[in-house]
């Protein structure tokens, strides 16, 4: 897997292109934070009103730096996003693709940012800020966020559009009769037990969501001395379901610990109609060369 070089290296060259004063604030407060993919709130409004702009306005400058956190060995397509949490956080986002491995398994910018909030601890969003506009699967993908009626759509050509403009007559949880969403809170009844990492899966697999197939499950990836987890997030319509190591796999990137070495992978999952062990096992190995460690929950 690329290192996290490569991301410090666009962001080196986006330094010296661009002339743009509030990508140059962002890159030395990223480089500052080891280059974790967010800024915080209190930043956020404290640029806002340096620069005498909106919070849209300042994630829309923001773009460019969240691409440079895309993994694209396929298309060579960088595509960045910034989620905006109910707190107002910015959560960036972008895209990923895994050479040696099915393109299902790719990762969407959109998807990228909402998984970063989520398991950074975020309740909500508030806005989506992306460079391109959002591919059907991505529409889709945020139609099962708990604030997708409100949720608006930010491009860099145009502002303030409501999801479902994007998305009308759109499928989504209520025509399943599901009521309890993404970002609603989850627990799925599950005792962690084992070793800390065992416990770590274990415990993502109690926040996962999985309405429509009760599939829950969750991932834990030793990166030397941290503790990386994602949780599996189903859609109503399937397919832009999104796999827990991929959650975690972004969460590491956003948090500037690519270059991390993983060690160990803990895949824990309920019984179920379907199982998603063998798309796991296949992306550890074809990435890490690593053996997964299932547990059977």
């Amino acid at each position: 897997m690329p290192s996290m070089m490569d991301i410090q290296e666009r962001i080196i060259q986006l330094m010296a292109e661009s002339q743009s004063p509030i990508v140059h604030r962002v890159i030395e407060q990223i480089t500052l934070q080891k280059s974790k993919g967010v800024i915080s709130s209190e930043l956020v409004a404290q640029w806002c009103q340096e620069f005498q702009v909106s919070p849209i306005e300042l994630a829309l400058a923001c773009l460019p730096v969240a691409a440079c956190y895309a993994r694209v060995p396929v298309s060579h397509f960088y595509v960045g996003a910034v989620a905006i949490g109910k707190s107002g956080t910015f959560y960036f986002g972008a895209n990923q693709e895994f050479e040696c491995d099915a393109i299902q398994q790719s990762v969407h910018a959109e998807q990228s940012a909402i998984s970063h909030a989520l398991i950074a601890g975020e309740d909500g969003l508030t806005d989506m800020v992306v460079n391109y506009t959002p591919c059907g699967h991505c529409r889709q993908f945020m139609n099962e966020l708990n604030s997708a009626s409100q949720l608006k759509i930010h491009l860099p050509h145009s502002q303030n559009n409501l999801l479902h403009s994007y998305l009308p007559d759109a499928f989504g949880p209520k025509d399943l009769n599901i009521d309890h969403v993404l970002f609603d809170q989850q627990y799925n009844g599950f005792t962690p037990s084992g070793d800390a990492l065992e416990q770590a899966a274990i415990s993502a697999a109690n926040l996962a969501y999985a309405p429509y197939s009760q599939a829950v499950s969750g991932v834990a990836l030793q990166c030397g001395e941290h503790i990386i987890t994602g949780r599996y997030v189903e859609n109503a319509a399937f397919n832009p379901s999104f796999l827990p190591l991929q959650s975690a796999l972004n969460f590491r990137r956003m948090q500037g610990l690519e270059g991390a070495n993983v060690s160990r992978i803990i895949f824990a999952e309920r019984s179920a109609i379907l199982s998603h062990q063998s798309m796991t096992k296949s992306l550890a190995w074809h990435l890490f060369e690593l053996q997964v460690e299932y547990l059977s929950l």
